[in-house]
């Protein structure tokens, strides 16, 4: 017998009874969603969860075994979910100055950086020394953001036995996990996603802290997120993972793997209500841990689309996914046993969880993104009330309304913050906010102009001449004939 049960809280990620924060429909919606993706995917269990507004607002599961429906303190195992923790910790370590994402790998890992090739690969009397120096050394030219972003061109898996189903300490050494020819792509030309990569970013992060990266990961972030329920080996409650026969209704227990060296790429377990703060510390970022700008910039795609999936993208240590018209952002995870994903959409202050204990089955990325959408359709989350700026400066405002590029009419907007944004007047073009630099500058967030430097110049009495934008003229009216316009314009007949 089935059974299924459901819990929510309106007041935080902390949990609680009774289902608060959502509408009755719309919580029969999300236990029906789950209640399905159980059935249909044959999985011995499921739980689903909806964060909005920074906020646990309803969990639900449903179990094969009646009276033991798994809760949001529950552990599962969440695979490559781990990939977008070890992310973060890697990109504190950028926003510290002590690494750059351009910097080669071989700049922080010295064991990447000595390594000497030997002997030359393939011929008869190159020794395995050698040959492992080879993959590392192949590897430390590879720089930090391609890790990052799978862009390194590493191989998807290690050497073989498939490490997801042997022991970590077959592989005690980073050249284990890589091998003798780690290549497989010209780096920076493609995305292919790479278990090894992590597991480098792994080792970087201890490298650069001077403690296992597990450690480093608990005082850094779950610690200050208050993720207590989240480690690298189950804690109970802890569901057990399941392989279900796929032409029978019949399972069996997967054993468990402490994956070693590879554990960056998929080691972690967590539960509905951990994940749930996880969700919501991936939209609006946390002081002391990381910044809403460097979540915004993790979050932006770093990899190109495969063909074969045009809506599927990855940013910084996050996957992308655009399902109904929404940009999701997170990670899915499987490893044996278990199936996971995490899915934002910062635009709806909404996310979801879908967490499953078997090896495969449950579509858990599709059930999760119908658990967001479910919630952002049903219920949309009201905008912030418009408010006008405290202060804004004269030297600002003189800047607001109406600018040409060329015949192109744009306009210049400055929001309650002070900041700027320009986009075309009428229809679609090229349109970016900017922030403020210290020199007075501004410089472009996204789109075209990401990046570009804006200038505001000023004739000789002081007046504004024009707007410089990467070598972009705009002018307050059409080729303006005061403004130095590149090719000069003798003025309009």
């Amino acid at each position: 017998m089935q059974t299924g049960s459901e819990t929510g809280t309106g007041g935080g990620p902390e949990g609680g009874a009774g289902g608060g924060g959502l509408l009755p429909a719309t919580r029969r919606s999300l236990l029906h969603r789950v209640a399905v993706g159980q059935r249909d995917g044959r999985t011995p269990s499921l739980v689903g969860a909806v964060v909005r507004d920074g906020a646990l607002v309803w969990c639900g599961s449903r179990s094969m075994i009646e009276g033991h429906a798994p809760d949001a303190d529950t552990q599962y195992r969440i695979g490559s979910i781990t990939k977008s923790f070890v992310a973060v910790l890697v990109m504190r370590l950028r926003d510290e100055g002590l690494l750059d994402l351009a910097d080669p790998l071989s700049r922080h890992l010295p064991e990447t950086a000595l390594a000497e090739a030997g002997t030359a690969i393939g011929t008869a009397g190159a020794d395995a020394a050698a040959l492992d120096a080879a993959g590392l050394r192949a590897a430390g030219r590879l720089t930090v953001g391609q890790l990052l972003s799978h862009t390194s061109g590493l191989a998807s898996e290690t050497p073989g036995p498939w490490w997801e189903r042997t022991p970590g300490d077959l592989r005690p050494e980073l050249a284990d996990v890589l091998g003798i020819d780690p290549v497989k792509h010209p780096a920076g030309r493609r995305y292919h996603y790479s278990n090894p990569g992590f597991a480098l970013l792994g080792a970087l992060v201890e490298q650069l802290r001077g403690v296992p990266w597990g450690e480093a990961l608990r005082t850094e972030v779950l610690e200050p997120l208050g993720m207590a329920r989240t480690t690298l080996l189950p804690q109970a409650p802890a569901a057990g993972g399941f392989a279900v026969h796929p032409w029978a209704d019949v399972m069996r227990p997967e054993a468990v793997q402490d994956t070693g060296r590879m554990a960056p790429a998929g080691q972690l377990w967590s539960t509905a209500g951990d994940l749930a703060r996880w969700a919501a510390f991936l939209m609006a970022g946390r002081d002391g841990v990381l910044g809403a700008a460097t979540l915004e910039e993790m979050r932006q795609p770093a990899a190109p689309p495969e063909a074969s999936d045009m809506d599927a993208g990855y940013g910084l240590g996050l996957q992308l996914s655009r399902r109904g018209g929404r940009l999701l952002a997170g990670h899915t995870g499987s490893m044996p046993g278990f199936l996971a994903t995490v899915w934002v959409s910062p635009q709806d202050g909404v996310g979801a969880i879908a967490l499953a204990n078997a090896t495969s089955g449950p579509q858990v990325g599709a059930i999760a993104a119908d658990l967001l959408a479910i919630t952002a359709d049903a219920e949309p989350g009201l905008p912030a009330a418009w408010r006008p700026a405290d202060t804004l400066g004269a030297d600002l405002l003189e800047l607001a309304g109406p600018w040409f590029w060329g015949t192109n009419a744009y306009a210049l907007r400055i929001d309650a913050e002070g900041l700027p944004r320009l986009g075309p007047l009428t229809g679609q073009g090229r349109a970016t906010r900017f922030h403020v630099e210290q020199n007075g500058t501004w410089t472009g967030r996204e789109g075209y102009f990401a990046g570009e430097t804006l200038r505001v110049v000023r004739a000789a009495d002081g007046s504004v001449s024009h707007l410089d934008l990467g070598s972009f003229v705009f002018t307050r009216e059409p080729y303006d004939p005061s403004a130095p316009v590149p090719g000069g314009f003798p003025g309009w007949h």
